[in-house]
């Protein structure tokens, strides 16, 4: 066993080297092997400086509009895509008023912190827009925003899919109005 006992300066808890290096008995003969050779080289902060940006932290931390309208509601669209690569659904409302702007929108997501963060910023963003000027948001600027890595791009895609399937919920449920109200 490699007996590693450097001791932080500022407390009596061992740092993370340390730590780590005592644990290696627990592993198996191979696994020790390569734990010595690698963990003199690989601090333990090395995870931490590839993590997600704040951005997309922010917004799975503290989303905004969580939540659900009641989806027979004519003022209201209902927005529901998912990935089946990756299992991911989304469901993103909007409530219009009387003007064609969205008053409030709303969403449920199951999935990832990347397809939390992106419905939240979508929420955020489809506010006080008219259902025309909110078609023109895109993934593009949705995952620039959140400075997603190129894995996670498909949550903001499921956003931008949400948005428009949102709007033409609304636009159907309108037309189905007005064709009552003609009757």
């Amino acid at each position: 066993m490699i007996q590693a006992q450097k001791h932080s300066t500022k407390s009596n808890q061992p740092n993370n080297y340390s730590y780590k290096i005592q644990n290696i008995a627990m592993l198996s003969q191979s696994a020790r092997v390569v734990a010595r050779r690698v963990a003199p080289r690989v601090p333990a902060v090395a995870v931490q400086a590839r993590g997600y940006h704040e951005n997309i932290v922010e917004h799975y931390e503290n989303p905004r509009n969580v939540g659900a309208f009641d989806k027979n509601d004519v003022n209201v669209g209902t927005g529901l895509v998912g990935a089946p690569a990756c299992g991911d659904v989304m469901k993103l409302q909007i409530q219009v008023g009387d003007d064609g702007k969205i008053i409030d929108s709303k969403f449920k997501t199951f999935g990832c912190g990347s397809a939390i963060a992106s419905s939240s910023v979508a929420t955020e963003w489809v506010k006080g827009k008219s259902v025309d000027e909110v078609l023109s948001i895109k993934n593009a600027d949705i995952a620039a925003h959140l400075k997603l890595p190129p894995v996670k791009l498909h949550c903001s895609m499921l956003a931008e899919d949400a948005i428009k399937a949102a709007v033409k919920d609304w636009k159907t449920k309108r037309e189905e109005v007005k064709k009552a109200e003609a009757a």
